[in-house]
């Protein structure tokens, strides 16, 4: 695990991170579902002109992404406010983008899932209607900042199945919410 986990008393904002492919979407859908918490789609929030060039297997620049991250915050925000939490699906694949979101999000808990880059291509490989694709892999791999040692959160290896990653993201994540018993399924 990286830095400390926020404590129970503080709102519950979990950021599901990693290169395209390895199931942010998945996970924070299944993690929402369980803690009755609203959840947030970052690939909602590109603008058309971002959604272009990455279909066309361009790379977005940190100038492409500082707004569409700004608009991911506020999404949040309007979760939190509405339902005391969010879990948002973002790739937050370089600490300056995990830092806005964390300035606007304070206590956020970084969920990185990781796995190997032929497992991920092989997902891809078969993802449809969806416009990030395999060509923009490479760019995310070589673009992806870990999680560092002051950063609150912990990696999950997308090898294992999405219940394993769901029930193991809740385990490490039991300090940040009342007991998981207790939240309706």
């Amino acid at each position: 695990m990286q830095g400390e986990l926020p404590s129970a008393g503080d709102t519950t904002i979990i950021v599901v991170m990693g290169v395209c492919g390895a199931g942010k979407s998945l996970l924070a859908d299944r993690l929402s579902q369980k803690l009755g918490l609203g959840m947030v789609e970052a690939d909602d929030f590109h603008s058309l002109e971002n959604k272009r060039k990455m279909a066309g297997g361009e790379a977005l620049t940190d100038a492409d992404r500082m707004p569409w991250l700004d608009a991911v915050a506020l999404a949040a925000k309007l979760q939190i406010h509405c339902e005391g939490g969010a879990v948002v699906a973002c790739s937050s694949l370089k600490r300056a983008y995990r830092d806005r979101l964390r300035a606007a999000l304070p206590n956020c808990v970084f969920v990185h899932l990781t796995g190997s880059r032929a497992l991920i291509a092989e997902r891809l490989a078969g993802r449809e209607g969806h416009f990030v694709g395999e060509a923009l892999l490479d760019s995310q791999l070589a673009t992806l900042e870990p999680l560092e040692a002051d950063e609150s959160g912990f990696s999950l290896d997308i090898s294992r199945s999405a219940d394993q990653l769901v029930d193991g993201a809740l385990e490490k994540l039991r300090p940040t919410r009342p007991p998981i018993e207790t939240i309706a399924s």
